[in-house]
């Protein structure tokens, strides 16, 4: 993924084509960088397992096979101009969809496998193992996004359009996008929710790991049940917010426009947040009587970072 991510990068310099209004090389570019982070994350979670456990071998060559054949015909596609997603203008870019479609259904079900180690395995660390417990189910749900893009948009006819399928909601895809993300402003978008579930995988560990560094200032942060209690208070702030920019999306909402509903789920969720922030911070950090954890952290914590 590194190697196409640079290779895009230079095409994003030198070569000045577009299609459907963005710039040829965009789009993998920025799925080279989602899927080595997601890779990179998988393989990082799975060095946290026992050992010898061939499923999970297995099912991690599964998710980095299948990584490769969908960067391969997004990046061969953009070579030769055309669309990677939702192209059945001719026989050869119809199957090259197909194949991606298959590759994108075998990626989710080995993911799957993995999350099902994850919820089973014995990890010392509680914070760790459910931030990523819930990372993973939150991506597998934002993956999961990804498969309602097939359905025909209005307009469209498999057999007699050249184009079945978007990410847009309510609006032609292409037009109006916010900078970087290359999501509509003018209609909803599914790509904002595929977006923030999948990332889950990445940002709920990240929070863990900041609160490591963090317990030797705060003591409170060193106690694995406040850490426990943040992580669970996270991802269910995640998976809050995952399922309101998929609501939006749904309703045709562009992310930046947002209407008084919208915005007054997102004000809850927030006050929801803060309030559970205080309440996990302010709760007992230890049994009483007990003896209070060392301001670096258990021995299992260190073993995660």
């Amino acid at each position: 993924m590194v190697p196409v991510a640079i290779l895009s990068a230079v095409g994003l310099i030198v070569d000045d084509r577009v299609l459907v209004d963005a710039p040829i090389w965009f789009k993998p570019f920025k799925f080279s960088l989602s899927f080595a982070a997601y890779a990179l994350t998988l393989s990082w979670m799975l060095s946290l397992l026992p050992r010898g456990r061939r499923v999970v071998w297995w099912a991690g060559t599964v998710v980095a096979v299948a990584c490769v054949i969908e960067i391969v015909i997004i990046t061969g596609q953009a070579a030769r101009g055309r669309r990677s997603h939702f192209n059945y203008a001719t026989p050869f870019d119809e199957a090259m969809y197909n194949v991606m479609g298959g590759a994108v259904i075998c990626l989710w079900l080995a993911t799957f496998v993995l999350a099902v180690v994850l919820l089973r395995a014995r990890i010392a660390d509680r914070a760790s193992a459910w931030a990523m417990r819930s990372g993973i189910f939150l991506a597998l749900a934002g993956t999961a996004v990804g498969f309602l893009m097939d359905a025909p948009a209005p307009g469209q006819q498999k057999g007699v359009t050249d184009v079945v399928g978007a990410h847009s909601v309510g609006v032609p895809d292409g037009g109006p996008s916010m900078a970087l993300t290359g999501w509509s402003t003018t209609g909803g978008d599914l790509r904002v929710p595929h977006f923030v579930g999948m990332h889950a995988l990445q940002l709920l560990p990240l929070l863990v790991m900041v609160m490591i560094a963090l317990a030797p200032r705060f003591t409170r942060l060193a106690d694995d049940r406040v850490r426990l209690r943040l992580v669970l208070l996270a991802s269910g702030v995640h998976a809050a917010v995952f399922v309101l920019v998929f609501w939006q999306a749904l309703r045709g909402q562009p992310l930046n426009h947002p209407d008084g509903v919208t915005l007054g789920v997102a004000g809850l969720i927030l006050v929801a947040a803060v309030l559970g922030t205080y309440g996990s911070l302010r709760a007992p950090a230890h049994r009483p009587g007990g003896k209070a954890p060392d301001a670096e952290g258990t021995g299992a914590v260190k073993e995660f970072t």
